[in-house]
């Protein structure tokens, strides 16, 4: 007779529907030219639900990748601007727009780039990290967009 004790996996609907696990890294600084990029990767213990990232940096834009190639062998990364970029609301109030906003991706880690002061905000499943690897390494590496 079979068990019903499945472990969730990457398509598992409900771990996606229910709130997500709290996760934050603070003070990332990956500016350093003598620091590797794998020292950047910000390494999720569960696949995300959504992630986050604040840049905190008043000068350094920090760029956000899904995988070493796509910070260095491609342009497969996206951009949060620096501290310094703000908007003023109809309101009159400024608000500082040095965010990625809520990114509801299934992500195993990231790759950070070019800023002192970078914060990481994440809601987490329960699927276990190793869920998005493939035939060329972790979290999507090798498919298109990724690097």
């Amino acid at each position: 007779m079979g068990s019903w004790n499945l472990v969730p996996g990457l398509n598992h609907v409900g771990a996606y529907q229910v709130s997500g696990q709290p996760y934050a890294s603070g003070s990332i600084n990956c500016k350093a030219d003598d620091v590797p990029l794998t020292d950047c990767e910000v390494a999720f213990p569960y696949v995300t639900r959504w992630f986050k990232v604040i840049n905190n940096d008043p000068v350094n834009d920090c760029k956000v990748a899904f995988s070493v190639s796509g910070l260095t062998g491609s342009s497969n990364y996206f951009t949060v601007p620096s501290m310094s970029g703000s908007v003023t609301t109809a309101h009159g109030d400024t608000s500082n727009v040095a965010h990625s906003g809520i990114l509801e991706l299934k992500v195993s880690s990231i790759f950070l780039s070019g800023s002192t002061n970078v914060d990481v905000v994440a809601g987490l499943t329960k699927v276990a990290a190793n869920a998005t690897w493939g035939s060329e390494g972790p979290n999507w590496s090798g498919s298109s967009g990724v690097g």
